[in-house]
């Protein structure tokens, strides 16, 4: 028997993320979406499947907008764009950073961009498995990096007790620890991202 069209897809995944949003990654549930939502949990299986394909939902909602075409230029600048339009995306969605990866391949909007991603290597002159560990190493650095700065900012306890620590004993750690307290979130991602690609041999 076919579904009620009346809840969409969009309104399931702005209600999911509200929760998200709100409670943390650990809230969600059918039947935290389903109070959102202002109905009863087995109506809203009447929509969805499970939490999973719920989640999944979310990972599109939120990546939507971040998956066109990337901007012209070099390899390295169109790159750039493709990792910045993921991290602008996510910068008020902390909560769904554990989902990316998880529904990568479920989300049309992850999907989309994980083709811009390629097509950019493929112009570049990747090909073949060079192409795929170069896509993998792309794809750790931005959503580790959005995880690192989720679970361990700079700015957070994890460093000024590292920097705490004896300096005679650990002293390398301890002045990286103070000097990390100058860089901010953005320069962290944007210069870590420019090691990754040059690494990469992507020139600018």
């Amino acid at each position: 028997m076919p579904r009620p069209r009346s809840l969409t897809p969009a309104r399931i995944a702005t209600a999911a993320l509200a929760v998200i949003d709100r409670s943390g990654l650990d809230a969600l549930s059918m039947r935290a979406v389903a109070t959102e939502l202002g109905m009863g949990t087995m109506s809203l299986y009447r929509y969805v499947d499970d939490r999973g394909e719920v989640e999944a939902l979310v990972v599109d909602l939120v990546l939507q907008g971040g998956d066109g075409a990337p901007p012209p230029g070099s390899a390295h600048h169109r790159l750039s764009a493709l990792a910045d339009r993921v991290r602008v995306a996510v910068s008020g969605h902390p909560g769904v950073v554990p989902l990316l990866l998880t529904h990568r391949h479920r989300a049309p909007s992850s999907v989309r961009w994980g083709e811009s991603v390629l097509t950019v290597l493929t112009e570049a002159g990747f090909t073949g498995t060079r192409r795929v560990v170069a896509f993998r190493a792309f794809l750790s650095y931005v959503f580790g990096a959005l995880q690192v700065e989720r679970l361990g900012p700079l700015e957070g306890a994890g460093t000024a007790a590292l920097a705490a620590l004896p300096s005679d004993e650990f002293p390398i750690l301890t002045r990286t620890a103070r000097d990390a307290g100058s860089v901010g979130s953005e320069q962290e991602f944007r210069q870590g991202l420019d090691i990754v690609l040059r690494g990469l041999e992507i020139g600018r």
